[in-house]
């Protein structure tokens, strides 16, 4: 089961930092060094479950959650979303019955 965190993990970063070799190489670092430091522990060991948790956990919102942008110019950001990009449904800033919500100062209405 740790093996397949580990490899999740690597697979992830490659998703998530594609094209950026200075990121992809510090976090696969990170990981490394991570499992490293709990490679003694035993299969008996109740913290086992829930590091190797944990590593899924990390793996699945670096693939759903983490969008790489890159800098175009006059304030313009092109991003990269890919097919695994957890996309939300905007449920939670709709408001019932017409009802006003001011964010930055604008002022936005449910239709």
């Amino acid at each position: 089961m740790a093996l397949a965190a580990y490899r999740h993990l690597l697979r992830s970063t490659r998703i998530a930092f594609q094209g950026d070799t200075h990121l992809l190489t510090a976090s696969r670092q990170e990981i490394r060094s991570g499992f490293r430091k709990n490679a003694n522990l035993r299969l008996e060991d109740p913290a086992l479950p829930g590091y190797i948790a944990h590593a899924e956990d990390v793996a699945k919102i670096l693939v759903q959650n983490v969008v790489q942008g890159k800098h175009e110019g006059d304030n313009k950001y092109k991003l990269r979303i890919h097919e695994q990009t957890e996309r939300g449904d905007n449920d939670t800033i709709k408001m019932p019955d017409g009802k006003k919500v001011v964010i930055d100062g604008k002022t936005c209405m449910d239709k």
